[in-house]
Formats: structure tokens, C-alpha cells, sequence
């Protein structure tokens, strides 16, 4: 534990429903809800207007549409929000070289380790500073805890939301512990606080007063003695500038239950490539590949085969994939898929054996195709129907006429579509043919410094709350179509 509060945490304010109201300028002030749009999507971030219907993260998105019916509901853009979160973490790692990253929205920094000094006055400037320069490069808000440990400086992050500052002074954990409900420590998921809420100790405080040895009698010995630290609010966790990741995987739920095996297959090769580009992405390789399998009645299955070396090799990862299939029993519908690599290295064996035969083969069928003699009467082959666009609501796109906007919905052959730019008025919303060759995906637009003359908006895309603790954002109550709540 540390005698000055120069554990930083930074956790952006409501990350992707913020980042779309600010390039949306229709739908700033208005509820927005980021995730899967089907039937079985699960909402990965809803605005403040949205919450105030009861819309929560990981919350099945029909559950969300009967609470809150007319928000706008969109499509993630992974591509602007990795974006911002490259500003967001250079600002970080321009304040210390100890940054651990969370999530693309989320990390803790060390503050000592970057020089500054361990008094309060110092570190709160720091994070006043840090709120500003994180604005003006993107456009949003931020809240800052800052701590003498990472437990603590998360639970002032969360306090200070939306759009804030908290600092916890080393000395006053328990006072400040004390009151909150178990969930608030790190590791008290549902089943742990059922458990402690069995026992009768529902906050802090109590769990405090339990002692180690009755939460050890009811967790187990490393959970038990852990929780009772941080009740204590003792935690010596550092800021680690790397973590490493243990597994690369990717999975899609289906609108509609999988039933044809060979839509089973194409859809594990689909997720097989892209976990591949991931690992690829990440620079890594891996030396066990692993399948999941959710049937259409929530059972979940998983299967796993290890290699003789770590690959990246889409071909191996595939053909494990494939595989691990013909274990599984996949005749009464396929709700979900998933493929990953685990047992990440920084290095590749490559598998000879498997590059071998995929070469062999490519050659063989060549070799069979230049052999056979084409029919007689053939001609051309008849090009293949091609399918109608789809276009998924919030996501870019361009017309040649009208510029740059983004899709507003879609559907029985048309695609509605709003013009308008992050630092424009609200656009005029137009619609055309699904299949309108004037219409094309775009790019994510910058959120600032993109308007004509480079005369972006500053204003943040979330209003910040007052707040005690020395906060001195200014109120920004006048911009009424501008407030998101927090994460």
C-alpha cells in the first residue's frame, strides 16, 4: 500500500455509445444502445438516456428493445473505437511507462513510476490534465480515480462517473469501504456474494468483521484470504505495462439454430480464418486449438486438440477445427460457435507435415484441372446471383452524391441512410436500393479535427456530474443534447 494516491484509473465514460453520439450528431442527447441488433444479441453499451429505461450491459438486446423501444439501435464499429483508444492510451503512456490496459477503454497507470510526485495536489493535477487532453483529442469523456492501490483507484474511477475526478486518500480505505456492498470487491462475483449473503454479510464492513478464518471456512483458502485483504483495503497488486494474453478466440451466436452440417462447417472455417487474423494481429501463435459448441438447447460443449507445435498457420487451425467437429453432435441446431488458440507463443513451428499436404493437394487439383478437356458446347460459365448487401444500422458508408454518412436501417430491398459528419448539424436521411451501386461501406470519420477548417467541436460527447473531492469540471448543463452515462 502506498502512502500517496499515484495509482491511477482511467475508464472512458459509456466507451461506445459515447463514441457514436459524438459521430452522430443526430443522436447526441438521445438514447443509444451499442450491440448485437438480432434477436440474441446481448447490448454491449447503452447511453445514459438509455439507462434511464433500465438498459444495462450484457443485457439480451430484446430485453433491452421492450424497455426502451425507441432508441437507436447499432452495430459496433471495433474500427473507430480501437481508434480513439490508440489516442487515449498514447496520452497514458506519455505520463508513465508503467500502463496496464484493461479493455480498449480501461486502464491503470503508475504514476510514481512516470516521476510524478506522491503528493495529492500533484496526481490530482495529473488527472485533471489527463480529462482535458483526453477531450480535446477525441471528443469524450473520461473518469480518473486516483488511489494508493488498484482497488481502490477502480472504485474512485467508478464514483467519479460520469466525467469526473476522485482521489481516495491513503488512510481512509476502511471508512470508505465500509458502508459498500461486497459486490464492490474485485473477485465477488453472484456466486461468491450468495454465498457470503448466506452467512449473513452483505457490505464491506462485515466482511471485514468476519476475520479471515470464517471467509476462508466459506471461499476456500486463497479466495477467502484474498477478500478478507481487500475488506481491509490492502491490495499490493503493481501496475503491470504487459499482461499476456492466455488464448485468442472468436465466436458468433446465429439468429436462427444452425441445423445443415455443412453450414455448420463453413461457419467454424469462417471463425477458424478470423481467429487466426487475430493471432496474427497479436504476433503470436498457438499450439492448441479449441471449439465451442452451444446447442439450441444452451448446453455448451468444447473440444480441444494440441498440435506438436505452436502455428499460425490458417490451414492447421482449420483442419483441427474441422476435426474437433465430427466429435460433436450437432443434429438438433447450433445456437453458437467458437473458435481458439490457446497456449499463445511468440514464435511459429511451422507444421511441415500439414503446409505439405495442403501444398500437394492445391498442386494435384491444379494438375486435375488442366487435364480435363472442358465440355463440349460449353460456354462461359453463368455468372453466380449475387446476393442483396447488407447493411447492419450505424455502420459507414458513402454515396457519390451526397458524401459520407452512415446506415440508419434497412430492410425489404431499401437502406435508410443519415448524411452527416461529427462535426456537422444533424443530417437529412435519404433512402436507396440495398443494391444502389452509388452506395459503398465507408470508413469511421475522425471525431475531431475533420470539419471544414478544422473547426471540430471540443465539447465533450458526455455532460459531467458535480462532484465533490476537488472536482473543478466546468458544468456543461447548457449543451442539453450532449450527456451519456457511465460505463
Amino acid at each position: 500500500m502506498r502512502s500517496a494516491p499515484t495509482i491511477l484509473h482511467l475508464d472512458m465514460d459509456a466507451f461506445y455509445a459515447s463514441a457514436e453520439q459524438a459521430a452522430k450528431p443526430s443522436l447526441r442527447g438521445k438514447p443509444v444502445i451499442v450491440g448485437g441488433i438480432g434477436p440474441r444479441g446481448v447490448v454491449a453499451t447503452a447511453s445514459y438516456e438509455a439507462r434511464v429505461f433500465g438498459v444495462r450491459s450484457a443485457m439480451p438486446t430484446a430485453q433491452a428493445r421492450r424497455l426502451c423501444p425507441n432508441a437507436a439501435y447499432l452495430s459496433p464499429r471495433f474500427d473507430l473505437y480501437r481508434q480513439v483508444s490508440d489516442k487515449v492510451m498514447e496520452l497514458l503512456h506519455a505520463l508513465s511507462p508503467l500502463v496496464e490496459p484493461l479493455s480498449l477503454d480501461e486502464a491503470f497507470v503508475d504514476l510514481e513510476a512516470g516521476g510524478v510526485a506522491p503528493e495529492t495536489d500533484a496526481v490530482r493535477a495529473v488527472g485533471e490534465r489527463l480529462r482535458r487532453d483526453i477531450r480535446e483529442a477525441t471528443a469524450l469523456t473520461g473518469s480518473v480515480g486516483l488511489a494508493g492501490a488498484k482497488m481502490l483507484a477502480k472504485i474512485a474511477s467508478e464514483a467519479a462517473k460520469p466525467d469526473g475526478l476522485v482521489v481516495i486518500e491513503p488512510g481512509s480505505e476502511r471508512e470508505l469501504l465500509g458502508p459498500m456492498p461486497v459486490r464492490t470487491l474485485p473477485g465477488v462475483g453472484p456466486a461468491t456474494a450468495e454465498a457470503l449473503r448466506r452467512a449473513g454479510i452483505h457490505t464491506v464492513a462485515e466482511t471485514a468483521e468476519a476475520g479471515e478464518d470464517e471467509l476462508v471456512r466459506l471461499l476456500g483458502k486463497a479466495h477467502g484470504a484474498g477478500l478478507y485483504a481487500m475488506a481491509l483495503g490492502q491490495d499490493d497488486r503493481p501496475v503491470v505495462a504487459e499482461r499476456d494474453a492466455k488464448s485468442i478466440s472468436v465466436e458468433d451466436t446465429f439468429e436462427v439454430d444452425l441445423t445443415d452440417r455443412t453450414r455448420v462447417r463453413s461457419e467454424l472455417t469462417r471463425l477458424a480464418e478470423r481467429c487466426v487474423q487475430r493471432l496474427r494481429a497479436a504476433g503470436r501463435s498457438g499450439r492448441t486449438v479449441v471449439i465451442k459448441v452451444r446447442n439450441y438447447d444452451f448446453s455448451t460443449l468444447t473440444r480441444s486438440e494440441t498440435l506438436r507445435g505452436p502455428t499460425d498457420d490458417p490451414a492447421v487451425v482449420r483442419e483441427a477445427a474441422a476435426r474437433l467437429l465430427e466429435t460433436v453432435d450437432t443434429t438438433g441446431g447450433v445456437r453458437l460457435l467458437g473458435v481458439g488458440v490457446s497456449g499463445l507463443a511468440d514464435f511459429t513451428q511451422e507444421d511441415l507435415f500439414a503446409q505439405l499436404a495442403t501444398e500437394q493437394e492445391a498442386e494435384e487439383e491444379a494438375a486435375r484441372a488442366a487435364a480435363e478437356p472442358p465440355a463440349a458446347g460449353a460456354g462461359e460459365p453463368e455468372p453466380e446471383e449475387e446476393r442483396p448487401r447488407r447493411w447492419a444500422p450505424g455502420l459507414d458508408v458513402v454515396h457519390e452524391e451526397y458524401g459520407a454518412g452512415w446506415v440508419q436501417g434497412s430492410g425489404v430491398g431499401r437502406v435508410t441512410v443519415r448524411f452527416e459528419q461529427p462535426w456537422s448539424a444533424p443530417g437529412r436521411v435519404r433512402t436507396f436500393a440495398v443494391d444502389d451501386p452509388a452506395l459503398r461501406p465507408g470508413e469511421p470519420l475522425p471525431l475531431v479535427g475533420g470539419g471544414p477548417g478544422d473547426g471540430q467541436s471540443s465539447e465533450p460527447a458526455t455532460r459531467p456530474k458535480s462532484l465533490s473531492s476537488g472536482e473543478g469540471a466546468e458544468s456543461e448543463a447548457g449543451e442539453a443534447g450532449e450527456e451519456i452515462s457511465s460505463r
